[in-house]
């Protein structure tokens, strides 16, 4: 029997890993959210979705296809997704809306904690024959006051060559392109990998329908993902991208922002592109 390869992931697959992934996170205690506060919103909400019916006078044919569209959003194991390309960025943009330092945007639904660390200067876990042009990302972590922070712990991941992500797509081994970095001294990190692609959104499955339907496209430009955790900081949850890259400007996600730019040139030792990044943190 041939072994499926990342060209075969389906969106239920990754859909179940990503409802998986999210359930594992959201085991952990929360500080929960009182009553008022669960009426108020709910009320809001239902209400907002009452003027959308009666504005545009939904009819029960439409009613119904909402309805086995929502069901099999969840049988697809595709709540994760949908929430995160459509609702996410809204939830981030009023999170982060004051704070000082470096631009967050979303998680997005392929994070999975616990990558293999190393210290400052490290090179991806990666397949033996990884596609790609080689990358050389450097960054140094700050606090807003100018100082350096030796020891912050910088997560990183992204798609490959082909726009899959291990652990959500088939044939990939486990921490593929994922890592967890310790800056060292002077807060800095090096990070050698492959500049990934642009890649479509799961779109197979429910989530997929709904775009299809609505005439949209799934796709989300190229990007590196980050979360950055410092001693008396803020965490900071980001994703980078490459200027002039394709759907910088459409992203289906809308989590793209201008200050998340990077600008690649060719390596120094002409192995491929190198970059680099500030990231600057908020005190707690």
């Amino acid at each position: 029997m041939t072994q499926a390869t990342e060209l075969d992931a389906t969106a239920a697959e990754t859909g179940a890993n990503a409802t998986k992934v999210f359930q594992e996170k959201a085991k952990a205690p929360t500080s929960g959210t009182n009553q008022e506060r669960v009426a108020e919103l709910a009320t809001e909400v239902l209400a907002a979705i009452h003027d959308v019916i009666r504005r545009h006078e939904l009819t029960y044919s439409e009613y119904d296809a909402l309805k086995a569209w929502l069901i099999k959003v969840g049988q697809d194991g595709e709540w994760p997704l949908f929430l995160d390309v459509f609702i996410e960025h809204a939830v981030e943009e009023v999170v982060n809306a004051d704070r000082p330092g470096s631009k967050g945007t979303i998680e997005g639904p392929f994070y999975v904690p616990g990558a293999p660390r190393a210290d400052g200067e490290v090179t991806l876990p990666m397949r033996a024959d990884e596609t790609g042009t080689p990358l050389l990302f450097r960054a140094q972590v700050r606090s807003t006051d100018g100082a350096s922070l030796p020891g912050a712990q910088v997560e990183v991941w992204q798609a490959d060559d082909a726009g899959f992500y291990g652990q959500f797509a088939p044939g990939i081994p486990e921490w593929n392109l994922r890592g967890t970095v310790i800056a060292d001294a002077d807060g800095t990190v090096a990070i050698r990998t492959i500049q990934p692609a642009p890649y479509q959104i799961p779109h197979d499955g429910a989530t997929g329908q709904l775009i299809a339907a609505a005439g949209w496209h799934a796709w989300r430009p190229a990007h590196l993902h980050f979360k950055i955790v410092a001693a008396g900081h803020q965490l900071l949850t980001t994703q980078l991208y490459f200027a002039g890259g394709e759907y910088i400007s459409n992203d289906v996600a809308s989590a793209v922002k201008p200050e998340l730019m990077l600008h690649p040139k060719p390596a120094a030792d002409g192995n491929g592109n190198e970059v680099s990044y500030d990231f600057v943190l908020a005190r707690v």
